[in-house]
């Protein structure tokens, strides 16, 4: 399956603005043969706080301009944007499909260091969708430094898919744990990030496709612009086969 990493620079807060910007790079990501398409994390703000003003209920605006572009495009697509919840709103990922539907995941670790948790609930379950025989397991930004949620699913998954809105103050950490994690779980991890400024912090992309020995397929630079790779599950199970690294976990002796 060929997909496209969607490197957005998002206009801070502007939900119009961020909408136009993302049609033209998913037109570009269809033009180009992708069925999946990946855009960063809050695509449609920036990873803004405000979250009581920003949150939109679930088929708000901004679900309505995913599902209307994945069926105009006949294109899967993840991206997340602050949905209104209970008790607060949540970071939620979406998984639109062609047809217009679209899994749910929430982001199980708001980032704490920047006061994400005291304005977005927590999630608390890891989803994975099955997307034309590759399964798929969506995740947001700071959860690439949990290995938790990646091994939960890791035997039901072939590509993880990371959307995030990471600085470059940390670069190196998105590019060792992109690796590292898909390393360890033999499967492909795909990580989007965003680029240009916002909110006082500077990003530089790095999106990049990562194989499940370690190698890097394709990694963006700092531009906005569309990344192409194709994944294989039957390269998955190969590896799994050939080496089932998996099977060797003793759950039973992770314990203090």
């Amino acid at each position: 399956m060929e997909i496209a990493l969607l490197q957005q620079d998002i206009a801070w807060e502007n939900v119009s603005e961020n909408h136009r910007r993302a049609a033209r790079l998913l037109e570009g990501a269809a033009t180009a043969g992708a069925r999946l398409a990946l855009l960063p994390e809050m695509f449609s703000t920036g990873f803004s706080m405000d979250a009581g003003r920003l949150a939109q209920a679930p088929g708000g605006e901004s679900e309505t301009f995913l599902e209307a572009q994945a069926k105009a495009l006949d294109l899967w697509i993840v991206a997340s944007i602050p949905q209104a919840g209970t008790p607060r709103p949540r970071n939620m990922a979406l998984v639109v499909s062609p047809g217009g539907t679209a899994a749910r995941y929430a982001k199980i670790h708001p980032f704490s260091y920047a006061g994400e948790h005291k304005h977005y609930e927590a999630g608390n379950q890891v989803v994975t969708v099955s997307i034309d025989g590759v399964r798929v397991t969506p995740l947001v930004c700071y959860d690439l430094r949990f290995p938790e949620p990646f091994r939960v699913a890791a035997a039901e998954t072939d590509l993880f898919v990371v959307v995030a809105n990471w600085p470059e103050l940390r670069r190196e950490h998105w590019r060792t744990l992109l690796r590292a994690r898909a390393i360890e779980n033999q499967a492909y991890v795909a990580g989007v990030n965003r680029v240009g400024d916002g909110d006082n912090l500077h990003y530089t992309g790095d999106s990049a496709v990562i194989a499940p020995l370690g190698e890097t397929l394709i990694e963006g630079n700092d531009s906005e612009g569309v990344f192409l790779a194709t994944v294989s599950p039957e390269a998955v199970a190969r590896l799994r086969s050939r080496f089932p690294a998996l099977d060797d976990r003793r759950p039973q002796a992770y314990q203090r």
